[in-house]
This record gives structure tokens, sequence and C-alpha cells, in this order.
């Protein structure tokens, strides 16, 4: 139980640097190679703090353990919005960017609902993970379309050309890439073993310790964005890697380990994914007729309240 709980904190912490040390490294490669900015936000940044979960679930099903993978994406999207963003709202209140009622949130929760949808016979087929991916592609060139605003932005997000060589920042990004699939197999080795010495279901682990685990990269670039005073690049974080969470991370244990999921996924779990989503959707529309155009920072409190009381209803049914 000591073995397996150490080597899920040391793959949490090698988790959050090497993800962070690999999508900054590609950020630079691909701006030094005159790759347009706002493609790099758009995919590389969404994906860089998504690729903990990516890399976590892929490990996961192929380690026979499709449950971590499941509860890793639902666990996720549940802490960024109401973990994530609840915290974040501690320090700021959040403007509402132009397009954000109209594109972003519409097309989350058009994906969530997609992803309802697919779950609800409790059986993850192949066939519904290539319709996440269809989906996903769909859903990114709508996004891509339209944001001629957002390339300066992002630009003032990517990491200063320090004068490293394009040949140094890919050496350091497959160094970081290797890290991140070495830990995450730890991390998922070290989840299983504690599921099974605790009588815990693997669903549980990575409802709870594995998703928060790899949603601080979410949380650290939120709340260091809000801070920089780019608050819209903040919300647009979470509401973009609860689309690639859903669209890209949840077709992997469809595709490498298709089958039959636990039944509290569609009756527990995924109703708290939808109904957070629509939360945050309501509080945009609300708060976007309000004076100040933002989401105001109390908003944090019931969302991290929220998150509280997932927990505690995952924790008493632990053993399912």
């Amino acid at each position: 139980m000591l073995l397996f709980s150490i080597a899920l904190i040391i793959g949490l912490v090698l988790l959050v640097i090497s993800s962070d040390k690999f999508i900054e490294n590609a950020a630079l490669v691909a701006e030094k190679l005159n790759v347009s900015p706002m493609i790099i936000g758009i995919t590389l940044v969404a994906l860089g703090t998504s690729a903990p979960e990516m890399v976590v679930s892929a490990i996961a099903a192929f380690d026979n353990a499709p449950e971590i993978a499941v509860g890793n994406v639902l666990g996720s999207n549940i802490a960024n919005i109401a973990l994530v963003f609840g915290i974040t709202l501690l320090f700021s209140s959040i403007p509402i960017a132009k397009g954000l009622s109209t594109k972003e949130v519409p097309l989350v929760l058009a994906i969530t609902a997609l992803t309802g949808f697919l779950l609800y016979d409790q059986n993850l087929s192949a066939w519904d993970g290539i319709i996440l991916i269809i989906a996903f592609i769909i859903v990114l060139s709508l996004l891509l379309s339209g944001n001629k605003d957002l390339a300066s932005e992002i630009e003032d997000e990517l990491p200063e050309d320090n004068g490293s060589s394009v040949m140094k920042s890919l050496v350091i990004a497959a160094i970081g890439l290797a890290v991140l699939i070495g830990s995450s197999k730890l991390l998922v080795w070290g989840a299983i073993g504690i599921a099974t010495a605790l009588g815990v279901s693997e669903l549980v682990i990575g409802l709870t310790i594995v998703a928060i685990g790899t949603s601080l990269p979410e949380l650290a670039a939120s709340v260091s964005s809000v801070r920089k005073g780019h608050h819209d690049i903040a919300i647009g974080n979470i509401l973009g890697s609860n689309i690639f969470n859903l669209a890209t991370v949840l077709p992997l244990p469809a595709l490498i380990a298709p089958g039959l999921i636990n039944e509290n996924v569609v009756s527990r779990d995924y109703p708290w994914v939808l109904g957070l989503t629509i939360a945050l959707a309501l509080a945009v529309y609300v708060f976007k007729k309000a004076k100040n155009n933002s989401i105001p920072r109390w908003i944090g409190l019931p969302l991290l309240t929220s998150y509280g009381v997932y927990l505690f209803i995952v924790s008493t049914s632990g053993s399912v």
C-alpha cells in the first residue's frame, strides 16, 4: 500500500512537470518554424493541458483498466469547472469575451450532449470513439473559423524565445514526452494498486485522485492567466480542455478497450458533467447582460461547494 501511494505521488508530480515542459518547448518549436500562433494556441496549448488526461487514459486502457480512463475524463471535466474555475474565480472576476456565448459555450454543450447520448447504453464502443473524433474535427474547424483576434492573445501566452535552438527545444520536448508517458504509467500502476488494496473501484480512483492530478495543468494555466490579466484565456482553457477530454481522450478507451461501462457513469457521474456544463453556460448568458459583463468572484464559492458535495457522494459509494 505504501509503495503504491509513493508511486501515485511521484507519478502526479512528474506528470505536472513533464507536461509543462513538453508543451512549452513544443510551442517554441512551432513558433520558430513559423507556425501560426493561433494554430499553436487552439491545438498545442489546449492539447498541452489535456496531455496528462490523454496519456493516462491511453496507458490505463492498454493496462486493461478502462474504468480509470473513463473516470479520468469525466472526473477531469467536473474538476475543471467546479474546482479549477472555482479557484480561478477567487482570484478575479472573469470578463465574458465576445463570441463566448455564441460559439465556445454552444460547442462544449453540444459535445457534452453527444457524449451523454453515446454513453446512455452503458457501452463504450469503437464506433462511439470514431463518432467523437469526427465531432472533434468539426468542432475544431468551427473554433478556428473567424478567430482573427486570437493570434495576438495567444502570442502573449507563448514562452519568450530565449535563443534556444530548434533542436534543443525538440530534445527537451521529447524528454518531456518520455517522462510524461513514464509518469503516467507509474500513476496508473499506483492507482490500480490503491484501488485493489482498499477495495475501491478503479472508476472512483479515476474520478477523484487521478482526475484531480491530471487537472493540475489546467489549474496552473487558468490562475496564471487571470493574474496576468488574460481572463478570456482562463475560461477558454477550461472550455477547450473539456472539449479535448470528451472528444479526443474518451475515444482512447473506446478504441483500445471497448466494452460495457459502470452503470454509475451514466446515473451518477455524467449528470454532474452535464449539470456543471449547463451551470457554466447559464452563468455566461446571465452575467453577459450584467453591467460589467463578467462572471463575479462569488460564483467560485458555489462551484467549489458543489465539488465538495460531488467528492462526498463518490466517496460514500467508493466501492462501486
